[in-house]
Order: C-alpha cells, then structure tokens, then sequence
C-alpha cells in the first residue's frame, strides 16, 4: 500500500537557498581572501570550529563568531555573519517545489542548524521566516543540531505529524540517517535542484488528490 506523505521537512543553507560552497567561495573574493581560508577557518582551526559549533546550539552569539572568524580570517569583524551569507539566495526550484507541497494540504518546516539571529537573521532576510512555513526548528532554539535525533523529533512533534509521514532533504548525507531511524523518507540534495524536486515531487503528488 502507498503512503500519502503529510509533511516536509527542509533544511536551510544548501537546500533551500542556493549552494553554501559557492556563497563562501564568493565571501573570499569580495574580502579579499586567499581561496580556501573561510572554510578552513569554518572546518579546520579549532577555535572557529569551536565558536561555530557553539553558535549553533545557542552556547555562543552570532557576535561571538563575528568576532572570532574575523580574528582568524584577520578582517572587519563587524557584522561579519551578514556579508559572509551575502552571495546566499533562495533555490528557487526547492522554494517552488515547498510551496507547490503546501498548496497541497502538507505541512512544511524549516529545520536549520542556525546561523544565529541577532544582529543579522538570514532567514527573516530571504524570506524564508516563521510566515513561510509551518513550523521553523532552530538548533539554536532547541539546544542541539543536527544529527541529534531530539532535533528531528522536535521537528515532528512542531508539525504533529509522525515520521513515516514525513519527507526530509538535506545537502549533508550525514544528517540523513538519524531522520531515517524515526521512520522519515529521506532525500540526499546534491547540487542538482531539479533532480530533487522531481523526486520530492513523485513523492508527495499524492497528497493532492488524497481522498
């Protein structure tokens, strides 16, 4: 027997809005950066990986990375978050494909490990804030990211749905099976838009004509 899916659960960076690599790519040459050097100070340098994990678990402030991958990156700290997200934009096949699945009857959150919101919220920016969906699921918010499983069960219980009614895409694979173990249908986005829609769209085309 099919199962009519009744919600979507999206991430943010990458997913709903266009490639991070490429936003960060674009971050180095408007400051000036060697290629490679905010990532590293992303991924690699201990107290930029340390400040960013605790940003997005609410143990830090968006004015503390400021503050620190400025440090590392050695430029203006000074509302660094917004100029490092500058070059993002909303995907807009992902954006479509979301709105087509609300018109629909599903219910569609935002489940985003956070960038933090104060003084620059990136979503309320790309409009893509509370009004935009059913539900928003900030990791900041709960305490713990993803691939914390408490982070997708919040996400089901926002949406008072169950995981086997659930769809959810992710840009990183690794956050795929913890949603998995929860009984939620899973989508790898890589970097093709309209790949994802047509498969988000085979599996909730039903919904529309649900009985």
């Amino acid at each position: 027997m099919s199962l009519s899916y009744r919600g979507l659960i999206l991430d943010f960076g990458g997913v709903l809005t266009t490639r991070m690599r490429l936003n960060g790519q674009a971050f180095e040459r408007s400051e000036g950066l060697e290629p490679g050097a905010y990532f590293h100070a992303l991924n690699e340098n201990p107290e930029g990986v340390a400040v960013y994990s605790a940003l997005e678990v609410g143990k830090a402030t968006q004015e503390d990375w400021n503050q620190v991958i400025g440090g590392i990156l050695g430029i203006d700290p000074t509302d660094l978050m917004r100029r490092a997200l500058g070059n993002l934009r909303p995907e807009p096949a992902i954006v479509a494909a979301a709105d087509r699945a609300r018109a629909a009857g599903i219910k569609v959150a935002m489940l985003s490990n956070s960038f933090g919101l104060e003084p620059y919220n990136p979503y309320e920016a790309l409009g893509m804030w509370e009004d935009a969906f059913d539900a928003v699921i900030l990791s900041e918010l709960e305490g713990v990211r993803k691939p914390s499983t408490f982070i997708y069960q919040q996400a089901l219980n926002a949406l008072e749905l169950t995981g086997p009614e659930c769809v959810f895409v992710d840009d990183h694979a690794e956050n795929l099976p913890p949603a998995e173990a929860l009984g939620i249908r899973t989508i790898h986005h890589t970097t093709d838009a309209e790949a994802t829609t047509q498969q988000l769209d085979a599996l909730l085309e039903r919904a529309a004509t649900r009985a």
